[in-house]
């Protein structure tokens, strides 16, 4: 008699074992992705697997109710204890004593798949590099002496093929109480970057201990930080939280802060304290949202440019500042957390960070293109990660260039005369009559227009306090669109525009969006000098996507992906409007969220990614704008709104813009701000 078949699903592998072997014993055998933390004793439930009967024509076989041994007492006491879904068994306990079909449910396999929601629905496969492991270990014996942590060791690489390990001598004065607390039993907390690799002892606990096991996706802004806390073993995001970059004290832009510490002794060292408490802040935030201990967070992953990086890392960035921007180091890194945020986490916890691509191009665009996979795609996509230094990349399956481009602070609403950042109470949505030239608005916080009932009552707690970043780029395009500002950016006066909103302010004029002073709130207006600061932040930003084109040899592109936390709240219309993207489709512009903090997070969950980006960033081709020349010739043509040469079909017959010109005769002023004077 042949031995019995079995059949793995969803996975499809099959293979024949012996009659008597477990259902956990064939999945290892088979390679089949079947958890398990207690070593198939019946504690942790994690190989609970679902067994077929009847006839399985797909598969050719036929499987009889006694396929598996019966019910056993280990089972039962689960069951009574914890409860088995019908029909479930434990896999370590089951024995195949014929032909069967077992399913392998999602919750029960190893690589687990979690579903992030964004422009296109994808997948993470779990694969964590810290794990529990349950072990048994021999007690000490005087006949055969040898140390508690080497039969660990050996207990590790006969029950889990953990054949190094590396362990670090603060762990070594818990080991033994340990051990004898467990009864020589214990779980063991366990990083294993790669199978390549020794692996790493990150903490012990008596008996058996489920966890849960945290980590912590970290993107690490110029202005500000965003952290997502994740269950190691679901992927499940347990608390999000934000802060801003302390470093903006030094400086808003990177430059400015490279600037700090070269004229600044010591200042490199400044701005790394600085982040460093904010990232051990951040952690600790998140914990308490999430209530969960800090000292259970055992990983981290962290994407960032390459000046937060080396400051981060507590490399003074003076090289980056001037050609040729040298990276002290562009290749991925695998160190102690403590080391970037000092007793916030455990203190065994490990840090990955992502790989730089260039010396302005760094770990940030490579957690991008990790989550939006641009060499996987069929046509070709510009994504572009809008933040104060936008990270931008194009590609497709044939080739992938990357660049980036220094938009500075506007976007984020600084600079701004009414800007602030995006709280509670700012102006973020804006739409202007074009007849009337009358506007109306949404804030954060609130899902009513100013111009409906009952928008005073929603908004008493917050008032309407200023405008963000979304809210100026809306506002200036409206204008535009209502004929309140002409291609070259000028606003018209209040004779040109017939309407009273427009006002003075000295040589050039304003845009009245919200007046409270009356009660004692804020004037909300968009000045001349505001859409100047755009007009610069979204040149640098075009220019950036127009070099990569012009690289390419290609004057349009198939869709565009917006990406950062800012990026997800820009409508695509306001941007084209701007120029602030190459024109293309309305609806072939998307958002893709946080995209930097997805790829930290799949970098969190799944230790493969982390070699696929590596490889990634090898192939991606760098542009440096700082040292080419046509990247200033695109900068000057994208001064106007949208652009002074590109002609912008795909706008143009979705909205018509009016063409008024306000730089001439006594109607209005040059781009500088200035009167034009009659020359005699």
């Amino acid at each position: 008699m042949s031995d019995p078949l079995v059949i793995f699903t969803p996975s499809g592998k099959r293979g024949h074992v012996a009659a008597g072997t477990s259902v956990l014993e064939a999945a290892r055998k088979l390679g089949v992705d079947l958890d398990s933390v207690c070593g198939g004793r019946g504690i942790c439930s994690k190989c609970q697997v679902s067994p077929g009967v009847g006839e399985f024509s797909k598969h050719g076989v036929t499987v009889a109710p006694d396929a598996l041994s019966e019910w056993n007492s280990v089972e039962a006491r689960y069951d009574t204890v914890r409860g088995l879904k019908e029909g479930r068994r434990l896999g370590c306990q089951a024995q195949i004593l014929k032909d069967v079909v077992i399913d392998v449910p999602p919750e029960s396999q190893v690589h687990k798949q979690v579903i992030r929601k964004s422009a296109d629905t994808r997948v993470i496969a779990m694969d964590p590099a810290t794990r529990l492991y349950l072990v048994d270990v021999t007690e000490p014996d005087m006949h055969a002496p040898s140390g508690d942590l080497e039969r660990l060791r050996k207990s590790l690489a006969e029950t889990w093929d953990i054949k190094e390990m590396e362990v670090d001598l603060n762990l070594l004065p818990s080991l033994q109480p340990t051990l004898r607390a467990g009864k020589w039993q214990v779980t063991c907390a366990i990083h294993r970057p790669d199978d390549a690799r020794p692996a790493r002892l990150l903490a012990l606990w008596p008996g058996f201990f489920e966890g849960p096991l945290h980590g912590l996706a970290i993107d690490l802004g110029s202005t500000t930080i965003a952290a997502h806390l994740c269950d190691l073993e679901t992927g499940e995001v347990k608390a999000s939280s934000g802060v801003m970059n302390p470093q903006i004290r030094f400086g808003e832009d990177l430059m400015s802060r490279v600037s700090y510490a070269m004229m600044n002794p010591g200042g490199d060292v400044e701005m790394t304290t600085a982040v460093r408490a904010a990232l051990a802040d951040l952690a600790r935030a998140t914990a308490t949202e999430a209530q969960v201990d800090p000292a259970s967070i055992f990983e981290i992953t962290l994407v960032c440019n390459p000046v937060m990086h080396h400051l981060a890392l507590g490399i003074d960035p003076v090289e980056l500042g001037q050609a040729p921007f040298a990276l002290a180091t562009s290749d991925a890194l695998e160190l102690p957390a403590a080391t970037l945020m000092p007793e916030a986490i455990h203190p065994q916890a490990r840090a990955f960070v992502l790989p730089c691509i260039a010396g302005h191009v760094g770990a940030d665009a490579a957690a991008v293109a990790l989550s939006e996979a641009p060499q996987l795609s069929s046509d070709l996509v510009l994504i572009v990660d809008v933040g104060t230094n936008a990270e931008i990349l194009l590609g497709s399956t044939s080739r992938v260039l990357a660049c980036s481009s220094p938009t500075g602070p506007a976007f984020e609403g600084a600079q701004i005369s009414s800007g602030q950042r995006a709280a509670p109470g700012a102006i973020e949505r804006v739409e202007i009559d074009p007849a009337t030239k009358e506007p109306r608005f949404k804030v954060i916080g609130c899902d009513l227009w100013n111009t409906d009932e009952g928008f005073d009552l929603a908004t008493a707690t917050t008032g309407v306090t200023g405008i963000c970043g979304s809210g100026i780029i809306e506002a200036v395009a409206e204008m535009r669109m209502a004929g309140l500002v002409d291609r070259s950016g000028l606003i018209g006066s209040t004779e040109a525009t017939g309407t009273p909103r427009i006002t003075a302010q000295g040589r050039t004029f304003e845009y009245l969006l919200h007046d409270a002073t009356a009660e004692g709130g804020p004037r909300v207006t968009v000045t001349q000098g505001d859409i100047r600061a755009i007009q610069l932040a979204k040149s640098a930003l075009y220019a950036g996507a127009r070099l990569l084109m012009d690289e390419l040899g290609v004057d349009e592109v198939d869709r565009i992906v917006l990406a950062g936390a800012f990026g997800a709240h820009i409508s695509p219309k306001h941007a084209m409007v701007l120029g602030m993207i190459p024109d293309a489709p309305l609806d072939k512009v998307t958002s893709a969220g946080n995209a930097a903090g997805t790829g930290a997070r799949i970098a969190l969950l799944n230790r493969v990614e982390r070699r696929n980006v590596q490889e990634l960033v090898r192939q991606i081709h760098k542009v440096e704008t700082a040292v080419e020349p046509r990247f200033q010739e695109h900068f000057v043509a994208a001064n106007a709104l949208p652009h002074a040469t590109a002609p912008f079909p795909q706008l143009s017959a979705v909205v018509p813009l009016p063409e008024p010109s306000f730089n001439a005769g006594g109607s209005g002023a040059d781009g500088t701000g200035r009167r034009r004077r009659r020359r005699g």
